[in-house]
C-alpha cells in the first residue's frame, strides 16, 4: 500500500509539471524511477493514466477521474507533516527558492541567508535567475519577483517596494547636450533589457508621461549586465537604487532627470497555488516581511 501512495504522489507531480523529468526535478528522483512508479500504477490498475507524445504528456479521462482525490491524499498528506512540526521551534525541512540573479550581494539575498543561519535544520536550494521560472514545473516552493504582477494562477503577497532611477555615466552624458526635459531623452542611447518593458513612466507634482526609448543601442538579458553597460557610458537605464547608491556616491553615476521619479514598484513572494502553502514556505514569507525594512531595493 506504501508503494501505491509513493505512486499516486509521483502520479500528481507528472500532472503538476507535464513532464516526466520535470516531476523528477520537484521530487528530487530520477526520470527512470518516476517512469517506473507510473507504468506500476497504470500496470497495477490497468488503466493508462497519461496520453504520451514526443512532446508532452496530457491526461486521459481515467487519468482526470484520478487526479483531484490523488491530490487531496498529497495535499493531507503535506498537511499532516505540516501538523507534526507546526509547534517546533525549530524547524526541519527543505526550501526550494528562486530569486532575481542582480543583487547576489544585496539585501534580498542577506534576508535569505538570514534566515538560513538561524534554522540550520532547513536545507535551501536556491535558483537565481532575471528571467521568471515556471514555479509549478520546476517544483519551486516559493519565488521573489520584482515590479509589477502579471495575471496568472499563482498566489502572491507585496513584502516591500523598491524605488528606481534613470542613471548614466559621467562620461556619457559629457558627450550629449544636456538633459533638462523628458523630451531631450529621445535623442539619448538607452540600455534594453529583454524582458522588461521599454516604455517608462516619469511623475513630477501629480503629472506623468510615458516614454518609449528609439535609441536602444544594447540590449542585454539581465539586470546586472544592464547595470555593466551604464557604468561602461554606453546609454541610460533606470536601476533599483539600491544597487547604484555606491556607483552613485563615488561618482561613476549620476542620476538623470532627478526631479521626475518612475513609479515605485513592489518586491513579491509568488508561490503556487496547487494545494496549501507549507508551513516552512509561510514561515521564510514571516521572515522577509518581519525585515521588511531591511528588503528596500
Amino acid at each position: 500500500m506504501i508503494d501505491d501512495y509513493r505512486s499516486l504522489a509521483v502520479f500528481v507531480a507528472i500532472a503538476d509539471t507535464g513532464s516526466l523529468s520535470a516531476a523528477g526535478r520537484r521530487l528530487k528522483l530520477s526520470t527512470s524511477v518516476i517512469s517506473h512508479h507510473l507504468s506500476r500504477l497504470e500496470k497495477r490498475q490497468g488503466v493508462t493514466l497519461f496520453f504520451r507524445s514526443t512532446r508532452s504528456m496530457s491526461l486521459t479521462p481515467e487519468g482526470r477521474i484520478a487526479l483531484e482525490p490523488a491530490r487531496r491524499m498529497v495535499t493531507a498528506g503535506e498537511e499532516a507533516l505540516d501538523a507534526i512540526t507546526a509547534g517546533d521551534d525549530e524547524p526541519v525541512g527543505a526550501l526550494h527558492v528562486a530569486m532575481p540573479a542582480f543583487g547576489e550581494q544585496g539585501r534580498l539575498h542577506d534576508a535569505l541567508w538570514n534566515f538560513a543561519k538561524q534554522h540550520p535544520m532547513v536545507a535551501i536550494s536556491l535558483h537565481c535567475s532575471d528571467t521568471p521560472t515556471d514555479l509549478v514545473k520546476d517544483g519551486f516552493d516559493l519565488a521573489i519577483r520584482l515590479g509589477t504582477l502579471r495575471s496568472s494562477s499563482l498566489k502572491s503577497r507585496r513584502m516591500a517596494d523598491f524605488k528606481r532611477w534613470l542613471v548614466a555615466s559621467p562620461d556619457y552624458l559629457a558627450s550629449r547636450k544636456p538633459i533638462e526635459t523628458p523630451d531631450d531623452l529621445a535623442e539619448n542611447d538607452f540600455i534594453a533589457v529583454t524582458q522588461i518593458p521599454s516604455v517608462m513612466t516619469l511623475e513630477r507634482d501629480g503629472y506623468s508621461i510615458q516614454f518609449d526609448p528609439i535609441n536602444m543601442r544594447i540590449e542585454v538579458n539581465t539586470v546586472t549586465a544592464a547595470k555593466a553597460a551604464v557604468l561602461a557610458g554606453l546609454g541610460i537605464w533606470h536601476v533599483p537604487v539600491g544597487e547604484i547608491k555606491h556607483a552613485l556616491a563615488q561618482g561613476r553615476l549620476v542620476r538623470v532627470l532627478p526631479d521626475w521619479n518612475l513609479p515605485t514598484l513592489g518586491i513579491y513572494a509568488v508561490w503556487p497555488d496547487i494545494g496549501p502553502q507549507k508551513a516552512l514556505t509561510r514561515r521564510l514569507i514571516d521572515h522577509f516581511i518581519e525585515h521588511r525594512s531591511d528588503l528596500m531595493l
